[in-house]
């Protein structure tokens, strides 16, 4: 059995290759960059090409059983708009067109929790707690960046592909934790604790194991569930709780400014006069910064049920993935 995979040289795409491979199952890789080729494996094949390229896409995915799509562009920077929009929504109508075309058993969509959607501002700041599950419609919001409208249209793809006969199953990720790069993704909230930064912002934020979400993709791509998607999340803790547990582990000074609403408006302005003047991503930005302050917890019982799936403690994962970081 082969698996068409993209994605492969992110946080997850990476671990999705190890795990489906460990389990015997031939994996065709879809890479832009050779040069970002991590890994061999005797049953690993890479092509080289883009999900933007239809014609070569449907050469590439023939002969394939099954497909699992974490390719996406994952940012909150003004810059990375047009081609955030272009991957996360044209490239997933490629691949689900394509799917359809060389009759693709299963369709794995690796979407995100922001595709939920979140309520307006107002109606959130009336309750302590906003509840997010599966169940949620989407609702034109100032809550919901750019980040969350790409990948809710890129969902949208993936049912229309379904209503056309495409077995497909979505899983939407909250913020994945996991062995990657200290400048890229989720990583930077540790490179942040590591490098001594005294703010916090009075929010929460929900998480999950890379490694859980690998796991559930491929039982979800097993089993005969199809026409689903799931939340995936670990659970839910103040940024103030997760960066203190990263500082002890590091052995850094803890975060003690906690950033109102007021001064993180003062610090997304210059994270964005930074970004202009530098080219680099901000770390903050006017959509992440409204996000920040908010307390969303988002269930995840239906996963738990439909697999008998449990998710990883969080400090099993933060002894994992503090140990490799700072590892010789």
């Amino acid at each position: 059995m082969q698996v068409f995979l993209t994605g492969i040289t992110g946080l997850l795409g990476g671990e999705v290759a190890n795990q489906i491979l460990d389990k015997g199952y031939k994996v065709k890789a879809l890479v832009r960059n050779p040069a970002k080729i991590k890994f061999q494996h005797p049953l690993l094949e890479y092509v080289e090409g883009d999900i933007l390229d239809v014609t070569a896409l449907s050469q590439q995915m023939k002969g394939a059983d099954f497909v699992i799509h974490t390719a996406a562009v994952v940012s909150f920077a003004p810059k990375d708009r047009k081609a955030m929009y272009h991957t996360n929504v044209e490239g997933t109508a490629n691949m689900v067109n394509t799917a359809l075309e060389v009759g693709i058993k299963k369709f794995c969509h690796v979407s995100s929790i922001a595709a939920f959607g979140r309520p307006p501002l107002n109606e959130m700041k009336k309750v302590d707690l906003v509840r997010i599950n599966e169940d949620q419609k989407w609702l034109a919001s100032e809550t919901n960046s750019h980040y969350a409208i790409s990948k809710y249209m890129g969902e949208c793809e993936v049912w229309r592909g379904a209503a056309e006969g495409l077995p497909m199953v979505i899983v939407n990720p909250s913020i994945i934790l996991g062995e990657g790069e200290w400048n890229l993704s989720s990583t930077q909230l540790f490179k942040y604790v590591y490098d001594e930064r005294p703010f916090y912002p009075e929010g929460y934020m929900n998480y999950v194991d890379v490694k859980d979400v690998s796991r559930a993709l491929i039982q979800l791509m097993e089993s005969d569930i199809h026409s689903e998607r799931y939340c995936l999340s670990g659970g839910m803790i103040s940024y103030k709780d997760f960066f203190d547990k990263i500082a002890d582990r590091f052995g850094k000074k803890k975060t003690s400014i906690k950033v109102t609403p007021g001064m993180m408006g003062a610090i997304w302005r210059v994270e964005a006069l930074k970004s202009m003047l530098t080219g680099k991503a901000p770390l903050i930005t006017k959509e992440t910064a409204k996000t920040s302050q908010l307390k969303i917890f988002q269930e995840n019982n239906k996963i738990r049920k439909a697999l008998n799936f449990e998710f990883n403690a969080l400090d099993n994962t933060l002894n994992r993935v503090c140990s490799y970081l700072v590892k010789p």
